[in-house]
């Protein structure tokens, strides 16, 4: 490996990363556009005043046919592949607001469906439904809106009990709902537009849930953030617009402001070129990840703005009871925008990078902690928004999140009390990743997957995020550890990156996760063989993790070289398992993985380094 060549492709990517800040010092990032979004803010637009909204609308339809894959169908971003949810979105906006115009589409699209989901109504019902299971978070807005669009028949759509939303908010959690606790806005708007095209046969829960409409769209107003968007995501908000703008009836004040403050949202959200992204913008969550990157490259005094980063991320720290999910002060969410809401991830990556920056204000760092340690659930792992809410997808204890709270706790423990229980928590979180470690020594992630991988899964993800708490932790010599760089190892393609798992294309993003564990956990697994959890755990000799690495390293510098940093792949999971792409995902994993590889490795045995100058 040339030293020049590392140094030039790690200085390219730093150089990059800090050119993306914006005025006030710290990152905002931008999320791939969405025909998902799309398809769903044209159809909220056209169900509350087509004729006001036309040339918004007009521009949608022509996006959403320009970016039609080869197959005939839509994937959630204009890189993914075609999927039947988006698809069938997409054909409800064709059929809602431009059917006629864009026949060739459609026709495209019907051959689609019939080939993925069926060609009747009925079926293609069934196979939304069977893709999400128990969970209806998201089938039930999609057959709504087939619905509205005269696709399926409303007695395909499942009714959601809006009535619970009456309910105080700290009972949620026993109400065993439907949905998932961040969408309790669709519950609510849902359920209304579901049950007024659909009453139940039963006079009694008729009455009940006639007597709930008005408190719980107090509810739903109460809960709408000052931009209009509930969680600044266009699909949710506008589900909730088309939903309630679908039900012929006197306007309390509370929907009307809801309808009103939600078209003011997606108004202001549209793109240029007539598309939508899946949420505003991931601004705490990328300023975060940028300085504990650069804080990993042992590079973060090139940062000139730390005051204002330091300064910034302190005011993004909730100092008051959230109004959405009752999520207590002390946490951070993943934007600075008011839709945001409290959680898991970005808390630690915020505690973590005030580390970094050495905040003095032990006052914010202790809110911070508190927090955390009130999440988590009792099988020792920590969820998203809410402990002990629920089992369903995205509600449930996560490994990535759990390595990600390790982590910040571990980092900040010397400043507490003897008295807090920081240890006991650490142990607790360690034995649930004990726990969720599968067979073939890797780690699932709950907000993160792969296209190509079997299942959407992104263990390569999982078990990068996974090692890093066992890194931060002293444990690199644990069994657990040494299998999960065993696997690392083991699912490494042959060009020398990874992707998200066996056999997938290699990826910037999921190369650099990759490697920046192994780079420090390498020698630990020279010096000691991995030893798997089951026959069928992946068991390579002792040894040549030196080439692996050197291998990784070659790939990622080429990959910088051929300009690949401005080619963000669709990794992350949005509400609902929807795809997206960061444009700052490759170049912030990059930051970190080749500084780490220049300032760990540049003078051992496992890079054949030419010269060694530094950057």
């Amino acid at each position: 490996m040339d030293a020049q060549r590392l140094a030039a492709a790690y200085q390219t990517a730093r150089a990059t990363l800090l050119a993306q800040r914006v005025a006030a010092g710290h990152w905002v990032g931008q999320l791939s556009t969405s025909a998902l979004s799309t398809a769903t803010a044209i159809m909220a637009l056209h169900r509350v005043d087509p004729s006001a909204h036309r040339d918004r609308i007009a521009a949608g339809l022509r996006w959403l046919v320009r970016h039609q894959n080869a197959d005939g169908g839509w994937g959630d971003t204009p890189q993914s592949l075609s999927n039947i949810s988006t698809s069938m979105l997409c054909r409800a906006a064709l059929a809602l607001c431009g059917d006629h115009d864009y026949a060739q589409a459609t026709a495209r699209l019907e051959n689609y469906l019939t080939a993925h989901a069926g060609a009747t109504a009925t079926a293609r019902a069934a196979a939304i439904r069977a893709r999400y299971g128990a969970d209806r978070t998201f089938s039930v807005p999609i057959l709504m809106a087939c619905a509205l669009a005269g696709l399926v028949p409303w007695r395909e759509v499942p009714r959601l009990p809006f009535e619970l939303a009456c309910l105080p908010q700290s009972w949620y959690r026993f109400a065993r709902l439907p949905v998932v606790s961040y969408a309790l806005p669709a519950l609510i708007a849902i359920g209304q537009c579901i049950h007024h095209h659909r009453p139940s046969w039963n006079p009694l829960r008729n009455v009940v849930r006639r007597l709930a409409m008005a408190p719980t769209l107090k509810v739903l107003r109460r809960i709408q953030p000052s931009t209009g968007g509930y969680l600044e995501a266009t699909p949710l908000t506008s589900f909730v617009l088309m939903a309630l703008a679908s039900i012929p009836r006197p306007r309390t004040a509370s929907e009307q402001q809801v309808l009103d403050q939600g078209i003011h949202f997606l108004i202001h959200s549209v793109r240029a070129d007539g598309s939508w992204p899946i949420d505003t913008n991931l601004a705490t969550w990328v300023t975060t990840g940028s300085v504990n990157a650069l804080a990993a490259a042992g590079d973060l005094e090139t940062l000139d703005s730390q005051e204002a980063i330091r300064t910034w991320l302190i005011q993004q720290q909730y100092h008051n009871r959230h109004p959405y999910t009752g999520a207590d002060p002390g946490g951070w969410a993943w934007t600075d925008l008011p839709g945001g809401v409290p959680d898991a991830d970005d808390t630690p990556g915020a505690l973590l990078a005030l580390h970094a920056l050495r905040v003095a204000d032990t006052t914010i760092i202790h809110r911070g902690l508190k927090w955390l340690l009130s999440l988590q659930n009792r099988d020792g792992g920590w969820p998203t928004f809410c402990r002990g809410w629920g089992t369903l997808p995205f509600d449930r204890s996560g490994t990535d999140l759990t390595a990600h709270a390790l982590r910040a706790l571990h980092a900040w423990r010397g400043s507490c009390p003897p008295c807090w229980p920081i240890p006991q928590a650490i142990a607790r979180g360690l034995d649930y990743l004990k726990r969720q470690q599968r067979p073939d020594g890797s780690w699932l992630p709950l907000w993160f997957g792969n296209q190509h991988a079997p299942d959407d899964i992104n263990p390569v993800y999982g078990t990068a995020r996974v090692l890093a708490a066992y890194r931060d932790l002293g444990l690199a010599h644990s069994p657990e550890c040494q299998r999960g760089v065993a696997y690392l190892r083991a699912v490494q393609n042959r060009d020398g990156g990874w992707g998200g798992a066996a056999q997938c294309p290699s990826s910037v993003e999921e190369t650099a996760l990759a490697l920046e564990v192994l780079i420090d956990l390498g020698n630990a697994a020279e010096n000691q063989p991995a030893q798997p959890a089951a026959p069928q755990g992946p068991t390579p000799a002792a040894g040549h993790f030196a080439a692996a690495i050197t291998s990784g390293v070659e790939w990622l510098v080429d990959a910088v070289e051929r300009g690949r940093l401005s080619e963000p792949s669709p990794i992350g999971f949005y509400f609902a398992k929807l795809w997206y792409s960061e444009q700052l995902y490759p170049i912030i994993f990059t930051v970190a993985a080749l500084g780490r590889a220049w300032q760990t490795l540049r003078g051992s045995y496992a890079l054949r380094l030419v010269d060694h100058q530094t950057p």
